[in-house]
Order: C-alpha cells, then sequence, then structure tokens
C-alpha cells in the first residue's frame, strides 16, 4: 500500500514538472520576479499539506515521504546537490523518546509520599533514561532561574543547587525599563530551554517549571497536554539533559509544603518584584518508563552557484522547516497535524523562489544555498545539525533568510523582520521595502509572547555567528482593516496554531502569498548581488561566534 502511494505520487510529480518545466523561459531580474508561480505553490502546498504526508513528522513515514518529494522538486530545478555523497540528503542521527503512563513522579514531604500522575500533574519536556531520579532530592526554589549579568540578574546568586532540582515560575521579572529585561518585550531568559540550561550548569538534577500564566486557565492546560504528547526527539549527540518538566499550576502548590512560602506568596511578590530563592522543605524522586528508539531523518539541501569569480566562494543561506507535529492527539476527531500554515506553504514559496533564480539571465554574483530543515518543531534540530556540520564554512555564509510562515489574510502595506535590529540586515530590509512603497513596523505587542528571534531557525544560525532574519507581512494591510486582520491572527494562534486544524481547509490570500514571496526572491536577490557582508551590530549576543569562526575559518 505505501509503495503504491509512493509511485502514483512519483507519476504525478514528473507529469506536473514536466508540463510547468517546459513553459519556463529566462528573464530579467522583473520579468523573473513577476512570473512567480502561485499555481506551482498551490500545487506543492496541496501535496506537503495534504493527509498522505501525515503530518510530515520528523522520523516518521510521512516525513520521509515529504523529504523524497522535496528532493524530487529540487533535481527538477536542477540545483546542485550538496548533501552527504552528492545527493540532496543532509542525514541526521537523531533519538526519540515518549513517556509512558507507569512513569513514576513521587514528591515527599516529612512521612507522607504523594503520588503525581503524568499529564494531569506534570508534562515533561524530555524523556529518557538521562531523566532518571531513584532517590529522594530536594526541592530550591530559585525564582524565575535566570543569570543575566547584562541586567546584573541572578537567581542563584545566594544558594547553593547542585544534586537538587530546581523550581522556578515562568517568565522573567516585571519592568518597565528597557534597560531591565527589556521592558515590556520578553528575552531569551524567559524560554525553557534557557532555564533548563541554567539549572543544568549549576550542577542542579532537575527542573520544574511553573507556568503562571496558565493559573486560573484550565482548559489552558489541556493545549499544553497536547502539545506534549508527542515524541521528544533530540539529535543523537545532544548535550547533556536531565529531568525536565513543567508542572500543572492547579497542583503546583504541593510543592511549597511546609515552605515559609505558599505559591500565591510568591505570585504575589512576582507583582511586586520582591521574590527570593529559598529551600524548600520537600523532596522528589522520578522513575520513568519509556519507549524509545533511533532513527535517521534529512535535511534537504541544493545549490545555485554565484556567477562572480570571487564571490560565488560566499553563500546565502535561505531556509524553511518542512516538518510539522505528524500524528498526535485526535481532537474533535482529527489526529493528523498537516502543518499548513506552519509551515508547508513556507516550504512551497522557497521552492519557487529557487525556481525563480534558476531562470534568472544572469545568475547573482554570490552562491544561494536553499536548505529544507526538518525537527525544527523538535527544538531546531535540522538547523542546528547544519551549524554544526556546514558544509560550507560559516564564516562563508554571509547571512540566513529564514521562511516559516507566508502572508495568507491579505496584500500588505508593512513589513515585520525578526532580528533585524540586530545586524545590518536591518537596511537590506529597508532598501527592499523602500522600493517596493512599504514600511517597516515592529511585531506587535500582543505577539510578543517569547523572543521572536529564538523560535524558529534562524536562531540557530544566529547561535553560529551568521547574521540572521525573519521576514514577515505586518498589520497594515491594502483591503482589510489592520484591527480585523489582528483578531484573524490571534484567532488562528488560538484555535489552529499547532493543531490539526492548520490544514488545507483555512482560507489563503494568494495575492499576500504572491506578493510576500516576490519581497523574499528581491530581498535574497539583493543580498546575493552585495558586495557588502552583512554585520552583527555593536551589542549583539552573537558578534563573538562571529569573530571566531571567522578567526578560526570554521
Amino acid at each position: 500500500m505505501i509503495i503504491s502511494l509512493l509511485n502514483t505520487l512519483l507519476i504525478l510529480l514528473l507529469i506536473s514538472n514536466l508540463q510547468i518545466f517546459a513553459q519556463a523561459k529566462n528573464g530579467t531580474f522583473d520579468e523573473i520576479k513577476n512570473s512567480i508561480s502561485m499555481d506551482a505553490v498551490k500545487r506543492h502546498l496541496q501535496f506537503l499539506g495534504s493527509d498522505l504526508f501525515e503530518g510530515r513528522g520528523t522520523g516518521t513515514m510521512g516525513g520521509n515521504l515529504a523529504a523524497k518529494y522535496l528532493a524530487l522538486e529540487f533535481d527538477q530545478l536542477n540545483l546542485i546537490p550538496i548533501g552527504d555523497e552528492n545527493t540532496y540528503y543532509q542525514y541526521i542521527q537523531m533519538h526519540g523518546s515518549f513517556p509512558n503512563q507507569n512513569s513514576e513522579l513521587n514528591l515527599f514531604f516529612n512521612e507522607e509520599k504523594i503520588e503525581l500522575k503524568l499529564w494531569e500533574d506534570y508534562l515533561l519536556y524530555r524523556s529518557g533514561e538521562q531523566t532518571f531520579i531513584p532517590n529522594q532530592l530536594p526541592l530550591v526554589f530559585v525564582g524565575y532561574g535566570i543569570i543575566a549579568p547584562e541586567f546584573d540578574y541572578n537567581d542563584y546568586q545566594l544558594i547553593d543547587v547542585a544534586g537538587k532540582i530546581v523550581v522556578c515560575l515562568s517568565g522573567e521579572p516585571n519592568s518597565d525599563n528597557e534597560n531591565f529585561f527589556d521592558a515590556d518585550e520578553p528575552t531569551i531568559y524567559s524560554t525553557p530551554d534557557a532555564k533548563q540550561r541554567i539549572a543544568l550548569s549549576r550542577g542542579a538534577r532537575g527542573c520544574i517549571i511553573i507556568p503562571k500564566e496558565l493559573i486560573g486557565k484550565p482548559k489552558e492546560w489541556i493545549v499544553k497536554q497536547n502539545l506534549f504528547s508527542f515524541e521528544d526527539v533530540t539529535l543523537a549527540y545532544r548535550v547533556t539533559s536531565n529531568l525536565s518538566l513543567v508542572k500543572n499550576p492547579v497542583t503546583a502548590n504541593k510543592l511549597f509544603l511546609g515552605s515559609q512560602f505558599s505559591l500565591n506568596d510568591i505570585l504575589l511578590k512576582h507583582e511586586n518584584n520582591s521574590i527570593k530563592s529559598f529551600e524548600l522543605k520537600t523532596k522528589l524522586s522520578f522513575s520513568g518508563d519509556f519507549s524509545e528508539r533511533d532513527f535517521v531523518a534529512p535535511n534537504i539541501v541544493g545549490m545555485i552557484e554565484g556567477s562572480d569569480r570571487e564571490l560565488k566562494d560566499t553563500y546565502v543561506l535561505v531556509s524553511a522547516h518542512y516538518d510539522a507535529f505528524g500524528i498526535g492527539k485526535a481532537i474533535q476527531g482529527d489526529s493528523i497535524y498537516n502543518g499548513v500554515f506552519d509551515n508547508a506553504i513556507g516550504t512551497s514559496v522557497l521552492i519557487e523562489i529557487a525556481k525563480a533564480f534558476t531562470q534568472l539571465n544572469e545568475r547573482p554574483k554570490r552562491s544561494i544555498i536553499f536548505l529544507l530543515t526538518t525537527g525544527e518543531e523538535k527544538g531546531l534540530l535540522g538547523s542546528t545539525y547544519y551549524a554544526d556540520h556546514a558544509i560550507f564554512p560559516l564564516y562563508k555564509t554571509i547571512a540566513n533568510v529564514n521562511i516559516d510562515g507566508i502572508a495568507y489574510l491579505d496584500k500588505f502595506k508593512t513589513l515585520i523582520g525578526v532580528g533585524k535590529e540586530l545586524s545590518t540586515l536591518e537596511e537590506n530590509l529597508i532598501q527592499v521595502a523602500k522600493k517596493n512603497n512599504l514600511l517597516i513596523q515592529q511585531i506587535p505587542a500582543m505577539f510578543r509572547q517569547t523572543e521572536a528571534l529564538s523560535k524558529s531557525d534562524q536562531w540557530a544560525f544566529a547561535r553560529a555567528g551568521i547574521p540572521a532574519i525573519l521576514i514577515m507581512d505586518g498589520t497594515e494591510y491594502v483591503n482589510i482593516d489592520s484591527k480585523e486582520g489582528i483578531i484573524s491572527l490571534i484567532n488562528f494562534q488560538n484555535k489552529y496554531y499547532h493543531s490539526p486544524f492548520d490544514d488545507l481547509t483555512l482560507p489563503i490570500n494568494y495575492d499576500a502569498v504572491n506578493q510576500h514571496a516576490q519581497i523574499l526572491f528581491e530581498f535574497i536577490y539583493t543580498l546575493a548581488n552585495s558586495e557588502i557582508e552583512p554585520e552583527w551590530r555593536k551589542g549583539s549576543p552573537f558578534i563573538n561566534a562571529r569573530l571566531r569562526s571567522r578567526a578560526e575559518k570554521f
């Protein structure tokens, strides 16, 4: 059955591609920009977003089938295969783990043992043998679990957590000062990953995060349960991990039994910015039972070589993740998380942008790498692997343009450049915006839930020192009111994002898609023809990584 479906798909691919390429003609920049095909984008989207690909989960049959589809598309475009053994595949060894219901998390207070139930009382960020805690270990409350020297802030300054389990609140201290945790702009310290890494660096054996934003919102816990119902996937060479979980705030007060402050006391202290770290009176043990596997999943990568004798040895890296969540917990009878807007549509647009570059009369001066990553939804795994195993030296990769989501509501008057302020890529964006009669706007406050730059693959490339940007449509539109657009975006986040309902039934304005695709094409073209390399600005946290890669030539 699977072989039959695959053969049918390949036949359809060959027929459709032959029809499209028979009509392909070379042209000038403007001619090619204006000829980017929405019919082709629709065709890719109908394949990638369909149930046939089973949500394109990392390391699944559907994910592998999507990779085959994408490699065939790159082959039809005659991109240079720069993956393993001169193919379009960059294979990545991964490890998958899923916690079973009979995992045991026990809380101890004096002689009392309190059994906490998986899914109901807690969810595991990481699973596997590294999370075992067979003996009772003491708990320590560490505020927000943050050490931020640039803000002169340290939750760990007066307390020893080595060999213990830390408990912290989500988020970070309240601030109305842009010089202290960037005021209302969440910093990287607000992310669970940052809290877990800091705890590990201080010698803690585990980290428990209490999501204060879910207090009084039991339905939101159910949403979180759905997101944690998927296999935990890591790179095979992942860094050391330990017990890391999120605690249901409904029962989180049990962690503070016998302590000088209750959870309610701590929440009041959060409002007053008077939180202090202190030892708890409770202890904890964990014995997990897991289903585990080892597997290989690929990035898909191809290249267009630059035309300039010297500059062709430098690269613009264009990326989009092709994975989604796969098959998960059923909601209203639907268990396939198709990921149409996140990110089948971005993948589809990348293919057509690559095609547009192949049709130019004159290739750009610099080479362009087109990278479709796997495992983005599992923690930026594909992009992290590429950064760790770059096909060409990182210091020769001048910029990353990441595509994660595409405009779909309406044609737009404004652009948002996620991460633009950190590098001179902002100047390139302003140049393209002006040429297309667009304005640059900031991310609207209601969408600043966490540090935006860290939420997609551009973060992995930025950490490796490559100036990176994610270009999104703004919230000023041609045909609809801004408030109407914002309401629609909030509705998508609340009802469709990371759910089975991000599927092909959602309406798409292809005029908006086309406008976004053309802007991306022009932005990439501008970078690939520029004599000047983008640079991190003073104060950017990524400057040292760039300097190191240049000094050591890797």
